[in-house]
């Protein structure tokens, strides 16, 4: 039997897949405009497009009054790009009237809704219990209710304050849990969206395993599992990773920079590069493949071996494929035909770990 995918892998692809399939639906109800797409007609500002996490971090809670930015962070967990979504169209920021100073700190800034992310909100609002319906009509509603029930089952026994969606990745491409100022969730845990139930445990396992590594899960999962000590020509690391080429460059950037990894050029044709990782970068690989399987059998200790076991068999009929083909996720990904995603090739795979930028937070770096 092929070996079982890891939880956080399983967990990653499903959350991914919701979003894209999410992003699809908000792309195709708002006007907007991307660097693919020309600017919709008659639309003066129109919105860059953003991804869900935009919307878990920053539209979820902001109105057309004014409120504290580090309110807006209290209530997220977490923080959004506050410049990109304001240069983006979705809020203004603007500092408290009575604040003179010259560059007054991010936390003392004021945040509103434009009334183009007033529109957004409308319509993002419904779209995850679409999905969700999406899903259910999909899969079958007996295997999300039981995907449900075991992500709870799990998600209960985590830090309350942890994030309803994926941070925006840090230098290095770190996970940064929640700060000491956050908010518990207000929700009962069997009541969370579903991509919230899936977030929370990937960002705990994320936070753990970066506690005791060198490199960030973000990295290690969707990069270094896929170099080997004779080279990979980088324009495939996207394919064979499922991230994009722009946070694949910011990957084996970060990789290079401290030896872990060289780029040389590619022997095999007359131009481009492959990457290969250097002799501190494959025990590098080894360290981290043990220190993900000390985490995953911690994981069954603390939490309860039929916990995890039921939440990887609830996981593995929606995202393995059980001949080898397409994993049934795919079915959800198709583009619209006007989506700036259809002007892309179609992912072999889905990363081993969300790889949200600050780009405007795709799960794929995109």
């Amino acid at each position: 039997m092929p070996a079982r995918l890891r939880l956080s892998t399983l967990l990653s692809q499903a959350l991914v897949a919701f979003t894209i399939e999410f992003d699809n639906e908000f792309e195709h109800r708002m006007p907007h405009r991307t660097t693919r797409t020309s600017q919709a007609a008659g639309w003066s500002e129109g919105l860059w497009l953003v991804s869900m996490a935009m919307w878990c971090n920053c539209l979820r809670f902001v109105g057309e009054d004014w409120m504290p930015v580090a309110e807006m962070d209290r209530l997220a967990r977490t923080e959004t790009n506050l410049d990109g979504m304001r240069r983006w169209h979705y809020i203004d920021v603007a500092p408290h009237p009575d604040d003179r100073r010259a560059h007054p700190p991010r936390h003392s800034l004021r945040v509103r809704c434009t009334k183009h992310g007033l529109r957004a909100q409308e319509v993002m609002r419904p779209l995850g219990d679409t999905i969700e319906v999406r899903w259910r009509d999909r899969f079958g509603a007996a295997a999300v209710d039981e995907l449900r029930r075991t992500l709870a089952a799990l998600v209960s026994r985590l830090d309350a304050e942890l994030p309803d969606c994926m941070p925006i990745l840090h230098h290095g491409l770190v996970t940064r849990g929640p700060s000491v100022a956050s908010a518990p969730a207000g929700a009962q845990v069997s009541a969370l969206p579903l991509p919230a139930l899936l977030a929370r445990p990937l960002v705990a396992f994320a936070v753990e395993f970066e506690r005791e590594s060198a490199l960030s899960l973000a990295i290690v999962a969707d990069v270094l599992r896929v170099l080997g000590d004779t080279g990979v020509r980088v324009r495939d690391l996207p394919m064979l990773s499922g991230v994009s080429k722009e946070a694949i460059a910011m990957a084996t950037g970060f990789l290079e920079k401290r030896r872990y990894a060289v780029s040389e050029p590619d022997p095999a044709t007359s131009r481009g590069k492959a990457a290969r990782l250097t002799a501190k970068g494959r025990m590098a690989q080894i360290a981290s493949r043990e220190l993900l399987d000390r985490l995953d059998a911690a994981w069954e200790t603390r939490f309860g071996a039929d916990t995890i076991v039921s939440l990887q068999s609830a996981l593995e009929p929606i995202v393995v494929a059980p001949d080898g083909g397409r994993p049934p996720l795919f079915t959800g990904l198709e583009p619209y035909p006007d989506g700036w995603r259809a002007t892309i090739p179609r992912p072999e795979t889905l990363p081993s770990f969300p790889m949200v930028l600050h780009r405007g937070g795709y799960p794929d770096g995109s």
